[in-house]
């Protein structure tokens, strides 16, 4: 429980704040204010104050609701480093996600790893188009008897293994799509979902406009945390797939604001 943990007692001075800021930081490499003010027990305005006060010494780059450690902006870890995180979760989620797709539907599969999840998922699907900017994503599922993969041109994101660029609107306006399934850095309820990098949510939010359903399949590590570019808003979302650790006070907001949340278990 949240009123358990070490940061529950109110840090009575600014610079005890502060320091506890920083830590959380260093540990998450970033925080939103509502999660800030939850854990330090003040308001948000002496937290945004805190921030900041931060910000002008180049502690840390402030965003939309949060902020993140000094030089994350575009900090990102490499595809394979990712993918071995959390692999027992994010194999259930991407399988539970696959379960929702039809034989003769079209999706969208953004470049991360649980979407990659999602794919290997899918191999024996039929009459199944699949629009993707994820390099792995394509080769996972490249000859697959029945799956026709539609990928854009662009810039390789070697981090990513992604296609960015100004690709997704003349070839998402071609088809339509039933679902979107989106994986994300962060996920809050005051930022929704975000990314590292504005050209991963701009590749993002094309298919997320393009798509009857939006589909979030993240990892418990996910909820709580704010990257630097938001690409989907709560309200566009129309499920959420996760895994039994995601923290059941968000879970709860998350599904009274009417957003389907379903957790499964590795």
């Amino acid at each position: 429980m949240e009123s358990k943990s070490k940061y529950s007692e109110r840090p009575a001075y600014a610079p005890e704040r502060r320091d506890v800021i920083l830590e959380l930081l260093d540990q998450d490499g970033s925080v939103s204010v509502a999660e800030l003010a939850g854990r330090l027990n003040v308001s948000e305005v002496t937290v945004r104050k805190d921030l900041a006060w931060l910000e002008e010494r180049h502690h840390l780059v402030r965003t939309h609701g949060g902020a993140m450690a000094a030089g994350r902006r575009s900090s990102e870890l490499a595809f394979e480093v990712r993918q071995a995180l959390n692999r027992a979760e994010k194999e259930a989620i991407g399988a539970a996600a696959a379960a929702l797709v039809h034989d003769g539907e079209s999706i969208c599969l953004d470049a991360s790893t649980t979407a990659l999840e999602v794919a290997r998922n899918l191999a024996d699907r039929t009459e199944l188009t699949i629009v993707t900017n994820g390099l792995r994503i394509a080769a996972e599922l490249a000859g697959r008897p029945g799956i026709t993969v539609l990928m854009p041109g662009g810039r390789v994101r070697w981090e990513a293994f992604s296609l960015v660029g100004s690709w997704s609107e003349p070839l998402l306006r071609n088809v339509n799509i039933q679902r979107a399934f989106v994986g994300a850095v962060g996920f809050t309820l005051e930022q929704s979902l975000t990314d590292v990098t504005e050209e991963e949510a701009q590749a993002k939010r094309a298919m997320v406009r393009a798509a009857r359903e939006v589909v979030a399949v993240i990892d418990h590590t996910k909820w709580g945390r704010v990257a630097f570019a938001t690409f989907c808003e709560l309200e566009s979302i129309g499920r959420v797939i996760t895994d039994a650790k995601a923290p059941r006070a968000m879970v709860d907001a998350v599904r009274e604001r009417g957003v389907r949340v379903d957790v499964v278990r590795p």
